[in-house]
């Protein structure tokens, strides 16, 4: 994916069900088109085949099991993602841990069935552990920061710059999103001026009385 990336995790949000997830699916997509930032969203499950289907966005599953096809009632796999017409998924994120062993073989999954794995950090040292595996991005998350109003580029841009350091020395491929608390055009600058490649948010498009609105603020300084 080109940068800049905005990745939209719609969570299971009250607002992200039926049509209000539409609605930002619509703006996202229009927005994308006018500035050519790549416009990411994740919906629930059962809305990514519809999402993909009917816009021209990057559509991301929240999460993916660490199994194999076969009998494993209520989970999802790697490959029904990529039947739903999924681009990739996120791994685990700070509302749904995963172990080291289970997020490797989402990542191998993943991989095999060329989709991208984005892969969420609490802090530098699980960010250049979780590297080494060979994920496509690693996003670091502040777990603390996660739906407030003080983003982690504001409150602790360390984390972002030493991130971005302990991550390229350990797998250089990799790439990198900040995440927790983004919620403004000044915290997406940011995050790309300090090295990461874009952003993974929620409430503050999800929640808003107007998700048009903040997602043009959240590209207009870029």
């Amino acid at each position: 994916m080109k940068a800049p990336i905005i990745l939209i995790n719609l969570k299971a949000y009250r607002e992200a069900i039926g049509h209000e997830a539409q609605r930002i699916a619509v703006a996202a997509e229009e927005i994308g088109e006018e500035t050519g930032v790549t416009m990411c969203i994740a919906p629930m499950y059962m809305d990514i085949h519809p999402m993909r289907h009917h816009y021209d966005l990057e559509v991301f599953a929240q999460h993916v099991d660490p199994i194999e096809p076969g009998a494993s009632t209520g989970r999802i796999s790697a490959r029904a993602l990529k039947i739903a017409g999924a681009t990739g998924s996120l791994v685990n994120h700070s509302e749904y841990r995963q172990t080291v062993a289970d997020i490797d073989f989402c990542i191998r999954s993943l991989r095999s069935e060329n989709l991208t794995s984005v892969v969420c950090s609490n802090n530098v040292a699980t960010s250049a552990a979780l590297s080494v595996l060979g994920p496509d991005y690693v996003a670091i998350e502040p777990p603390e920061l996660i739906g407030g109003s003080i983003s982690v580029s504001q409150a602790n841009p360390e984390i972002i710059t030493d991130s971005v350091e302990a991550v390229r020395k350990s797998n250089d491929a990799v790439r990198l999103l900040t995440g927790a608390g983004i919620n403004s055009g000044k915290c997406v600058r940011t995050a790309i001026d300090l090295g990461t490649d874009g952003v993974l948010l929620a409430s503050s498009v999800v929640k808003s009385q107007d998700p048009e609105a903040v997602l043009r603020d959240l590209v207009s300084l870029l």
